[in-house]
């Protein structure tokens, strides 16, 4: 059987000895003779292990203590209308950068409830590669309102690494395919929300990070699910949470505190993203289109020269073990996911192959 190495863009890559685990504990979850797909999620077990799982997030984030953690449904696109919904009592005028496919839908939903400023940052360089603005040049309102922006956008292979320096704004951010891949100061931001099916477990479950400043909102109108105050209260159990899910990126957090936590894992994964980089820009049958200040060491787009030979590139990829590499539908071309499971060995193979495709029909 030959080894596989998972690139898509979520759901993605799993650690392998988080996969073992789950296979081990499945049916005699902490040895009580039940599955964890039908513990109770009230149940004194259960409710413990969320408490341990918070903690291991707090502990690799360095969580603040004036930010409640909560673990939501409806992946990071619920949150698209959870985010006015919470806020816009206190910010009636929201900005929202658009800097690709993602911002772009967040701004979709918002407009929705509100009738957001929006601020282009996508840019195209003299050389006709696609960056992001700097920070400070983004044309911000002038009122005091909250920020909305998408550190990395997955179909663009996009990503800003610049963080919020603003005072008198709210920052909100998608963090959904980037957080824990690197490290980042959670005081800058008021809200980071991040489904599950990138760096923290599978679907089903979604991260928010909301400074309890911002849960004064009292509006009735707001759904339940949705709630960022009731949530807080219920400890995120207002209804049944997607118990496997949580027990699941309970797992893969224990996996990156022995990884050796952010600053371990964010250094092996600017070295994965160096040597695919590199290896493209040695060539010019593959191609990417993103400057170098703004390319994301999570999701790596590449296009090939010729571009009939993408969907053979794909299948003999897939023959040898490379999985997901097909771009996605509205930008075509490859892109391969390396995120934080995705060991350099996996990248190195990718290198490999391909340099064997290019010599055969390059």
């Amino acid at each position: 059987m030959i080894k596989v190495y998972n690139f898509s863009a979520g759901p993605a890559m799993l650690p392998g000895d988080v996969l073992e685990k789950i296979k081990k504990e499945f049916l005699n979850w902490k040895k009580i003779g039940l599955s964890i797909t039908e513990i109770s999620h009230r149940s004194d077990i259960f409710t413990k292990n969320t408490i341990i799982i918070e903690q291991d997030l707090r502990d690799l984030l360095n969580v603040p203590k004036d930010y409640h953690v909560l673990f939501c449904h409806g992946g990071a696109r619920g949150q698209f209308s959870a985010v006015p919904m919470n806020l816009l009592t206190d910010f009636p005028k929201p900005d929202y950068i658009n800097s690709g496919f993602w911002s772009y839908n967040a701004i979709l939903e918002a407009q929705k409830y509100c009738k957001p400023n929006i601020i282009n940052v996508q840019k195209l360089s003299s050389s006709k590669k696609k960056y992001v603005e700097n920070m400070n040049n983004w044309k911000l309102s002038s009122f005091y309102t909250y920020v909305h922006y998408c550190p990395n956008e997955t179909l663009e292979g996009l990503e800003i690494f610049e963080e919020p320096q603003i005072k008198n704004k709210v920052f909100v951010g998608d963090f959904s395919s980037t957080l824990f891949s690197r490290k980042i100061d959670i005081k800058k931001y008021g809200i980071i929300y991040a489904c599950a099916q990138k760096n923290i477990g599978p679907a089903g479950i979604t991260i928010v990070i909301v400074n309890k400043n911002l849960l004064n909102n009292k509006k009735k109108s707001i759904p339940s699910i949705f709630n960022y105050s009731l949530l807080a209260q219920t400890k995120s159990m207002f209804n049944t949470p997607t118990t496997f899910s949580w027990y699941a990126a309970g797992l893969v957090l224990k996996w990156m505190k022995k990884k050796g936590g952010i600053s371990k894992l964010e250094e092996l994964n600017k070295k994965k993203a160096k040597i695919l980089y590199q290896y493209i820009d040695t060539t010019d049958f593959y191609k990417n289109s993103i400057k170098h200040s703004h390319r994301s060491r999570m999701n790596v787009i590449f296009h090939l020269k010729i571009k009939k030979l993408t969907d053979l590139f794909i299948k003999e990829a897939q023959k040898i073990g490379l999985w997901g590499l097909k771009g996605h539908s509205v930008v075509g071309g490859l892109r391969a996911s390396i995120y934080n499971a995705m060991p350099l060995k996996g990248v190195e193979t990718l290198i490999r192959f391909m340099r064997i495709f290019e010599k055969k029909f390059g």
